[in-house]
């Protein structure tokens, strides 16, 4: 079976444009949440969340991309290009672009409705269609750098990311392309959805909690990851530096309710992608959780963590700080993954006030942890009760 190496990242966060600024921010544990400014929130009651409030596109992006490109989709370009740049890596035209996106380009979308049913104008922006698409990013990279290969988008909720990096893992490890460039992009802050968001009563009115007593929800967040993964053969055959292993995959469907989690459908996608992986749980060192800090998922993903690991294990939540980018999830907390494997530093779960008894594990308070450990996954379930697992290991 071939061997699947991480030899690029890139990431566009509340904490700016780069891997180095995304990971600077979670080793020392400070949270990018804070009061949004790029939406009127003054009729809402969600005032918070980690939103890149000072990207200017205009510096960073031709005027193509401007007018083509929504703002999930250019957070997308950046991270493609970064994560290409690290690796040293000219895309070749028969490579695989697999992208993870829940919601699509939201801001050219609640644009239109509000010109249609505010303005009551007569028509829309001519490009809403290309902008608001989920599989633009996806379609903007292939353009970009001449990938003529399999380019798809998977929308799974919350498990968009990882959905899209296990397929792309998958097709690379089975022969069908040598390289793959895959991870996810959003950017939720428009009106529009924040309402949608503020009717399901599960944000927090100041901060993301995870695994915190008294946690009062999860804090939305933007931006996206890609990584470039290649086999070991196309990797050492062009010298490229070996960031990480991209080992395992697993994926399972709760089939219980399209809100609450159920714990043995989480234990069975962790399983999976060890099983996948050819990992055994004792290899397992780190678990970056999905860790949306609401009253329903903590407790029941720390249930299905104690099925397969026992309670011991260190695990965190990253979206303490990152805040829930939703379809980029995934993407995000794959590059936190990848970056404590190399650094031997586990991010912690920030925010933290008082130990939950429903979430009795070692969820790394409030400040990072010194450990070298051999393997990690990062978890993923979305709404609709679709799981989704990466397992990583590190490179030595």
């Amino acid at each position: 079976m071939r061997r699947i190496f991480i030899t690029g990242m890139g990431a566009v966060t509340a904490y700016g444009v780069g891997v180095p600024a995304f990971w600077q921010g979670l080793s020392e544990g400070q949270p990018a949440i804070v009061p949004l400014s790029t939406v009127d929130t003054s009729s809402m009651k969600i005032v918070t969340g980690a939103e890149f409030s000072s990207f200017e596109p205009a510096n960073l992006l031709s005027k193509d991309h401007l007018l083509m490109a929504d703002r999930n989709a250019q957070f997308a370009l950046l991270a493609a290009r970064e994560a290409l740049g690290q690796a040293g890596l000219k895309l070749p035209s028969n490579a695989a672009i697999v992208t993870g996106c829940c919601v699509g380009g939201k801001h050219m979308e609640d644009a239109g409705y509000w010109d249609v049913y505010r303005e009551n104008k007569a028509r829309v922006h001519p490009l809403t269609i290309p902008k608001v698409m989920a599989n633009a990013a996806a379609s903007l990279i292939a353009m970009e750098h001449g990938v003529e290969g399999p380019v798809f988008t998977t929308s799974t909720a919350c498990s968009s990311a990882n959905h899209a990096m296990g397929q792309a893992f998958w097709m690379v490890r089975n022969g069908v392309v040598d390289v793959a460039l895959t991870g996810g992009s959003e950017s939720p802050f428009v009106f529009g959805l924040l309402k949608a968001w503020e009717a399901m009563r599960v944000v927090s009115p100041d901060f993301c909690r995870p695994f915190s007593l008294g946690r009062k929800g999860m804090s939305l967040g933007e931006g996206a990851g890609m990584l470039v993964i290649e086999t070991e053969d196309h990797a050492r055959e062009r010298g490229a530096t070996i960031l990480a292993e991209l080992a395992g995959f697993g994926m399972s469907a709760d089939a219980h309710h399209i809100t609450q989690p159920k714990p043995e459908g989480a234990a069975a996608a962790m399983r999976m992608a060890l099983r996948d992986g050819g990992l055994d749980p004792s290899q397992i060192g780190y678990i970056n959780a999905h860790g949306t800090g609401t009253l329903a998922n903590d407790p029941a993903e720390c249930n299905a963590i104690r099925m397969v690991f026992g309670d011991q294990i260190p695990v965190s939540s990253t979206k303490s700080m990152h805040g829930h980018a939703l379809g980029a999830a995934g993407a995000l907390e794959a590059v936190a993954t990848v970056q404590a494997l190399i650094h031997g530093l586990l991010p912690p779960t920030a925010n933290f006030e008082s130990a939950d008894p429903d979430c009795s594990l070692d969820v790394i308070p409030n400040q990072a942890r010194a450990l070298k450990v051999e393997a990690a996954i990062s978890n993923s379930f979305a709404f609709g009760g679709l799981n989704a697992v990466l397992a990583f290991r590190a490179h030595c």
